[in-house]
């Protein structure tokens, strides 16, 4: 008997992994994970909790210990060696933290239902802090891999799954030991300690297959002024460094989007925004600084190197200064994570667009949103240390009017039907990517 055609044989096994995906365990994993609390460098409860989920549901399973509070979850359906290893990836960590001691007022004058650490379902739509991004994501990573392993397929290459602490652009928070909590530390530290694959896919916001993505620096600005004193300003030389640090930041404010214009191409436009400002002593109004210093984020595109984003930045920021004439100001780059990209002939890029078409019955076209990103993601850290790596993820839930809802609204919840979607475009890429000869995928390729 002749054997059975390839595409055949990967278009049944998809239908036998998809038969397997159980909603209700969908539903109930993402609200356990909701409901443990992993600010970044604070990982570890739910890492070993999804190490447990993991090891239950077949896979091998691993937790990997970063120190006393942070850690990953590693687990593995192992290929019979002959086929090209697949690494399903996504961070478990969230910048905010749910209490109202760390994140009122930067949130808001309190704490609304999803921004705190307490699953609830409400019809189909699951709300609480990270529920859509990053934990409703990795949650269809987990089921989609148990799903594989439920539906008993013989993989030839091997299926990895990676949940990383530390994903989140934040250094680190209060009390912490370590300064490297987050930048995608987690996964950096997973791919040091072995845990490695010819591929990966990253599961984060977006319903597009992305092959690219900005990567970020961080500028810190000094403004100088003169230590004065309120009852003094009338008879004594006068430079408030607050002031000239307000109308710097409105001409840095103007400068974005000529920055966001010239860096525009492939799927991103890099934008920049002004994050914190420190000046004066909080327990005195009575005494203007001698330095007011403000943060800069500024994105970067995968065709911009940190180098070339701190002349840019310079370049502004001279204009700027030019322009004010008499504000004096220094500044210096704090981080850098070049940007990233996976070239789109790439097999697994092209399994996740036919798996995007397979799920939709459309064909796949990148949405305007997906053209104009410049949100960044440990995708960077898995495609510059060479893992070819494609992002796909759930579009933002949108309010009954069709409205866009707010920043954290988005973050906190998610819709079942479109973790069900994901989970079903997650499985159809990993069956392809691990059930085919290696030789094959390099024909392919």
């Amino acid at each position: 008997m002749a054997p059975e055609p390839v595409e055949r044989a990967v278009e049944r096994a998809v239908g036998r992994a998809w038969a397997a995906i159980d909603a209700d365990r969908l539903r109930d994993l993402t609200l356990r994970m909701v409901s443990t609390p992993s600010p970044t460098g604070d990982e570890a409860a739910l890492a070993r909790f999804l190490t447990g989920h993991l090891a239950a549901a077949g896979l091998e399973a691993a937790y990997q210990e970063i120190d006393d509070r942070q850690g990953n979850a590693v687990g593995r359906l192992r290929g019979d060696g002959t086929g090209a290893d697949l690494l399903l990836y996504a961070p478990i960590d969230t910048l905010s933290v749910g209490t109202a001691e760390e994140d009122v007022p930067y949130v808001g004058d309190e704490l609304r239902p999803d921004m705190r650490t307490e699953g609830v379902l409400d019809g189909d739509t699951i709300i609480g802090l990270g529920a859509s991004n990053p934990k409703g994501h990795a949650a269809c990573l987990v089921e989609a891999a148990s799903a594989i392993a439920a539906a008993g397929l013989p993989l030839r290459g091997s299926l990895l799954v990676g949940l990383g602490a530390g994903g989140m652009p934040t250094n680190r928070r209060p009390g912490a030991s370590r300064a490297n909590a987050g930048q995608g530390n987690g996964c950096s530290f997973m791919l040091e300690q072995g845990v490695w694959a010819d591929h990966a896919i990253l599961a984060k916001p977006g319903w597009s297959v992305s092959h690219e993505e900005v990567g970020l620096c961080w500028f810190t600005v000094r403004v100088d002024g003169t230590y004065n004193y309120v009852g003094s300003r009338q008879r004594l030389p006068y430079r408030n460094a607050v002031v000239d640090a307000a109308r710097l930041i409105g001409e840095l404010e103007r400068w974005f989007p000529e920055y966001t214009a010239r860096n525009t191409s492939g799927l991103v436009a890099p934008q920049g925004h002004i994050a914190s400002v420190r000046g004066g002593w909080e327990r005195t109004a009575a005494f203007s600084p001698a330095v007011c210093e403000f943060t800069v984020d500024l994105r970067i595109s995968p065709r911009t190197t940190p180098a070339d984003a701190a002349r840019q930045f310079a370049e502004g920021m001279a204009a700027a200064l030019a322009r004010l004439g008499d504000v004096s100001a220094t500044w210096e780059m704090t981080l850098s994570i070049p940007g990233s990209r996976t070239d789109p002939s790439t097999w697994i890029v092209r399994s996740c667009v036919r798996a995007w078409e397979e799920v939709t019955g459309e064909p796949h076209v990148p949405d305007e949103a997906a053209r104009t990103t410049s949100g960044a993601t440990d995708g960077n850290i898995l495609r510059n240390r060479g893992l070819p790596t494609a992002r796909i993820g759930m579009p933002r839930l949108t309010a009954a009017s069709g409205a866009e809802v707010d920043f954290a609204m988005g973050m906190n919840a998610v819709s079942l039907p479109s973790m069900l979607r994901l989970t079903r475009l997650l499985v159809a890429a990993a069956v392809d990517a691990c059930t085919r000869d290696r030789s094959e995928l390099e024909e392919l390729t």
